[in-house]
């Protein structure tokens, strides 16, 4: 896989560390619970980026409505490669994508400031199927980032970008399984173009 397309996370020997934001009603009973549970719908896909700074730039730093609250959700990494063994590109066969179990794109990954770079960064849909095991078996533990990302905000309004940096996830290459690295290679057919 190119160097451009390969993910980059927060993980350990056993886990990985994926972003969620939510509205304040839907992230309170999560981590009240230490796990997902109603109003968190298990009737829909959702979606989870190893990317901070990508969930920040979607979120606009938890302050798009519907998104006031960030999770680190820390999976197991036997769940997430799981996941992956499933997925389908969004960009490719449209039957493929709708017997999918678990979606995949590659959005353009953002800067601090939130300009496109030229690198990307992955976006995993849980589909219905699988969605109760991810949140019933593959979840290891739920973070509120809330408070981290609203500091980190105020800073870089200030100017200290520096300073907001020391509060963000530690990234660095996951190390995919060969079968896994060619699942996914794909998407340097069909990723967006940053500025497009």
């Amino acid at each position: 896989m190119a160097p451009q397309y390969e993910i980059r996370a927060d993980y350990d020997a056993r886990t990985v560390v994926l972003y969620q934001a939510y509205p304040p009603a839907i992230a309170d009973a999560a981590l009240r619970a230490g796990r997902f549970v109603a109003p968190f719908s298990f009737h829909r896909m959702t979606w989870i980026k190893p990317s901070f700074l990508w969930l920040m730039h979607r979120s606009n730093w938890a302050r798009k409505p519907g998104q006031e609250r960030v999770l680190a959700v820390r999976m197991t990494r036997q769940g997430w490669e799981e996941a992956l063994s499933q997925a389908v590109l969004t960009t490719g066969d449209p039957a493929a994508l709708a017997r999918a179990a678990v979606h995949v794109q590659w959005d353009p990954e953002r800067s601090l400031r939130g300009a496109a770079l030229n690198h990307y960064s992955i976006q995993v849909g849980i589909g219905r199927d699988l969605i109760r095991t991810f949140a019933e078996d593959w979840t290891v533990s739920l973070t509120d980032l809330t408070p981290r990302v609203r500091k980190a905000a105020e800073l870089i309004k200030a100017g200290h970008a520096a300073k907001a940096q020391r509060l963000f996830p530690a990234e660095r290459v996951y190390p995919m399984p060969g079968p896994l690295e060619r699942n996914l290679a794909g998407a340097r057919r069909g990723a967006a173009v940053p500025g497009r």
